[in-house]
């Protein structure tokens, strides 16, 4: 018993002070975009053809990174005014994955694997076809029934109800302290997840035979993919922090951590509830129905397609 509370506090702490430089990195961030970047320059960067406008939203968090934690907020002032709801669906799933704090720390987490290239690169491509065909889901909508999928708030024809900036510009001292301010809040928010993701990592390390999992893993792969999925929605975890809590699950083949890292950031329980101030019923369905699905069946499919060796710890 003593062993295996060590092994949870080391398994913890190296989880917490792993992730801590990225989320405080991606707070700083989020503070500067949001109150030293127009969010009117995102709308001049997409195209008129949908496909394309789609493709290019699902890569708007290399330019301007941001966590699911505050994408959806930001999500909303931009439907606000004029960016397509297709495009803001891509840029709400793809963003808090598809952006350099978070291929950053993708890498550093998996650096003790095999197969680390590959581990990043299948995070990206996954996200970004999962969030592609979901925002196409969600454009064919749109296009039947318009606004109606807004709630009345989230809309472009909403009365300006002074949630918006006004225009102008702060002076430079209250604009520091206004990315200070919205930097210590989300990284205090942050913080919370990630403590409690590392501390039920910890946990399932300490107490579960990892044996055990291991053989579930390889024996019913499907069963393991759904497990951590459902892990990655009762977490909450940030897109920042999370692939250092993936990587603790040493004993688990790459797809269960795929399957984790991909959904997490598009769909998890406090999104669900942000949901509601943006989408109708049927967008939010839509949502949850294409993202799980396409994860679970990607992910599945990687499994049987990747070599063993590949999200495998080192050996040494």
């Amino acid at each position: 018993m003593e062993a295996q509370v060590k092994d949870l506090i080391v398994c913890f702490t190296s989880i917490f002070y792993e992730a801590l430089p990225f989320i405080i990195l991606g707070s700083i961030i989020a503070g500067i975009l949001e109150h030293a970047v127009p969010q009117q320059w995102i709308t001049r960067l997409v195209p008129k053809w949908r496909p394309a406008a789609i493709a290019l939203s699902c890569l708007l968090g290399l330019v301007f990174p941001m966590c699911e934690c505050g994408i959806v907020p930001v999500m909303r002032r931009l439907l606000r005014k004029g960016l397509p709801l297709s495009c803001c669906t891509a840029y709400m799933m793809c963003g808090p994955v598809i952006n350099p704090v978070v291929i950053l720390s993708t890498w550093v987490a998996f650096s003790a694997y095999d197969g680390t290239e590959g581990m990043v690169a299948l995070r990206l491509g996954m996200a970004f076809v999962v969030g592609f065909v979901t925002a196409t889901l969600v454009d064919r909508q749109y296009r039947r029934l318009g606004n109606t999928l807004l709630i009345p708030s989230a809309r472009p024809d909403a009365p300006n109800d002074n949630e918006d900036d006004n225009g102008e510009r702060l002076p430079l001292s209250k604009m520091l302290g206004a990315i200070a301010e919205t930097a210590l809040h989300d990284f205090v928010d942050i913080t919370v997840f990630l403590t409690l993701g590392a501390l039920l990592a910890s946990i399932t390390r300490a107490f579960v035979s990892q044996q055990q999992v291991e053989a579930i893993g390889n024996s019913f792969p499907a069963v393991s993919i759904l497990a951590l999925m459902g892990l990655a929605i009762l977490l909450c975890l940030c897109s920042e922090a999370d692939a250092f809590v993936a990587a603790s699950f040493s004993t688990l083949s790459a797809a269960p951590k795929l399957a984790f890292l991909v959904l997490g950031p598009m769909l998890d329980l406090k999104l669900v509830l942000l949901f509601t101030r943006v989408f109708s019923r049927r967008v939010i369905i839509t949502i949850i129905v294409g993202v799980t699905v396409q994860t679970f069946v990607y992910t599945l499919i990687a499994h049987y397609l990747l070599p063993d060796w590949v999200g495998r710890p080192h050996i040494r």
